[in-house]
């Protein structure tokens, strides 16, 4: 139990979630389970286990190990738990490996929640309330970036650093409330405390690995133990009754007579098989010419379509990649009149050398969304042609395309 608690306080905070002690145990369980089966852990006895928390701890001790080496769980938490003095905004231009990473976990999707069909049109609730949070998440994005800038030109030239010019929300509060300085105080020697166990633990970190080694080992020794006994029972089942019973003879007989006409049954069927998929590979192969000869227009067309799309995305994939970026960048206001008196004093050298403007990383954006765009629209079209293909096939059904 103090292992599912652990994991899922956890996980809580790496996807931004609240928790208390005093939520269920078994929610707290479906949840652990659903955000590793989110996260991509695909092995199957983790899913197994029951909801009540009565097993598993070498189980939980895997998946624990598995989130430190998959997706850095501490570095996420250091993160996360940061004490943020200024302001800062989270920013992403590198490519999504979402798709590579996450191939086929639908396939170990735990059991909960997939017990009973889904209404399609819950779904289209779900999509348009989704869609209405994101507009409003978006619409109050806006409202803060306003008065950030706001504070930042007022606050102009009141920092010490020459290179901020400004205050944060957090420095302007203190201004404002130095009485606030105390809290502060005790949440950096908290942080302080936190990076302190974690370089101790990186020290420790080849050990824990070590002893994790031990532990797969182990298991793998435990499973083939259980395979061979398996197998064992299996191939000693048939000898005990023949020793047992008085009639195991005439059986065997029996036996033996039925397996030698199971295995005539077998060639006679695999000869008829290997007849009949020839016929059909050969019918195949006279549609495939004729659709060939029919269609040679179309399937040019689609070709010459594939090709327009990848010149138009070889000039961004071309693009050099000096400017990726990845995580939460702090906001520092730069004005057009601002920027050119720094030039002329020569100032601009004391400008950190991974600074980005907005431009550029709106900029990369729009050419990452005309991509995603152009993306979204080839495959539209690719499932418009199979529905279609799938609407001939259906005899007395009328389908009308929106």
């Amino acid at each position: 139990l103090d292992f599912w608690r652990l994991l899922y306080a956890l996980l809580k905070q790496i996807h931004g979630g609240k928790w208390t002690e005093s939520d269920a145990i078994d929610n707290q369980i479906r949840f652990v389970k659903s955000a590793l089966w989110y996260h991509g852990y695909g092995r199957p006895e983790l899913y197994r286990l029951p909801s009540d928390g009565s097993a598993g701890s070498r189980e939980l001790l895997l998946a624990f190990s598995w989130l430190l080496h998959r997706i850095s769980l501490l570095e996420q938490l250091l993160a996360r738990n940061r004490v943020k003095t200024g302001d800062e905004t989270s920013a992403c231009t590198c490519e999504d490996d979402l798709p590579n990473s996450h191939k086929s976990t639908t396939e170990i999707a735990p059991e909960c929640g997939l017990e009973d069909r889904v209404d399609v049109r819950y779904l289209q609730w779900l999509n348009g309330r989704l869609r209405f949070q994101w507009r409003s998440l978006h619409a109050q994005h806006q409202e803060q970036c306003k008065l950030l800038h706001k504070i930042h030109l007022f606050t102009s030239g009141s920092h010490m650093d020459q290179i901020l010019g400004h205050l944060s929300v957090t420095e302007t509060d203190l201004v404002r409330q130095p009485e606030n300085y105390k809290q502060l105080l005790q949440l950096l020697e908290s942080e302080t405390m936190q990076l302190e166990a974690f370089l101790e633990w990186k020290q420790l970190e080849p050990v824990y690995w070590q002893w994790m080694e031990t532990v797969l080992d182990n298991m793998a020794e435990e499973g083939n133990m259980c395979e061979s006994q398996d197998a064992h029972v299996e191939k000693s089942r048939l000898p005990k009754v023949t020793a047992s019973c008085p009639w195991a003879n005439s059986l065997t007989g029996k036996i033996d007579r039925l397996s030698r006409d199971l295995m005539t049954l077998r060639d006679q069927l695999h000869k008829l098989v290997t007849h009949r998929k020839a016929a059909w590979c050969e019918k195949v192969k006279t549609r495939e010419e004729e659709l060939q000869k029919e269609g040679f227009s179309a399937t040019a067309r689609k070709i010459q379509e594939s090709v327009e799309l990848k010149l138009l995305d070889l000039t961004y994939l071309c693009a050099p990649r000096k400017n990726k970026m990845h995580g939460s960048c702090r906001l520092v206001f730069r004005s057009k009149h601002r920027a050119s008196k720094m030039g002329f004093n020569r100032s601009v050298s004391k400008e950190p050398v991974s600074a980005v403007s907005a431009t550029e990383v709106i900029r990369e954006l729009q050419m990452r969304e005309a991509s995603l765009e152009r993306e979204l629209k080839q495959l539209q079209e690719e499932c418009r042609q199979r529905l279609d293909e799938i609407a001939e096939g259906l005899d007395g059904v009328i389908c009308i395309s929106p």
